[in-house]
């Protein structure tokens, strides 16, 4: 079995097949050919995902059950309040499939202005007047771009979503495109514990 960790960047599709003329995980990586992604990031998105041929991870990994956490660190539109944050660790109400959906509880930490993530390709825009701020949550779901739903639902757009850890692997050292191989005994201690 082979258990890759990478660090997908920007504007990379989370499959290894082309799709609207798009980059996707083959333009970047060499890896065998029965590997997959385990669960996914938008295109949109960046940061940690782990790639295997273990067919029992994806049941491991993404079903509900298990509540494995996810951190992400988000980077939003304008100065967030603390009332906003306080909102969306309590849950709200986003759409899943076109239905009202309730949020299970987040840890959210507001992180400093000046931290230190890779340059993005293309970079966010730039707007002097409009502040940005950086905010970490973590979560123990994974509904179709609910981050992105959940800071839109308080009035605060996302402009750079990097997920940063899984489990206890962190995109501490990495840099977009930088793949990691794991062991089981790895995957198993750091990810399904």
């Amino acid at each position: 079995m082979h258990y890759f960790l990478i660090y997908k960047p920007y504007q990379v599709l989370s499959q290894f097949t082309t799709l609207d003329h798009k980059l996707c995980l083959k333009d970047i990586l060499n890896v065998p050919k029965d590997v997959y992604p385990v669960g996914r990031l938008d295109y949109d998105s960046e940061g940690l995902l782990l790639l295997t041929n273990d067919k029992s991870m994806n049941h491991a990994l993404l079903h509900p059950s298990f509540e494995h956490a996810r951190t992400y660190w988000v980077q939003v539109d304008g100065q967030i309040s603390e009332a906003a944050i306080h909102q969306l660790s309590k849950g709200v109400t986003i759409s899943v499939d076109g239905k009202p959906y309730l949020t299970k509880k987040a840890t959210l930490q507001l992180l400093p202005q000046d931290i230190q993530v890779p340059d993005r390709n293309p970079p966010i825009r730039f707007r002097k007047n409009i502040p940005t701020s950086w905010v970490s949550i973590q979560l123990t779901e994974g509904k179709n771009r609910q981050v992105r739903k959940m800071f839109a639902s308080v009035g605060f757009p996302v402009l750079r979503l990097i997920r940063a850890q899984l489990g206890d692997f962190t995109i501490d050292q990495m840099q977009p495109e930088d793949c990691i191989t794991l062991t089981l005994e790895q995957v198993q201690k750091g990810i399904l514990r």
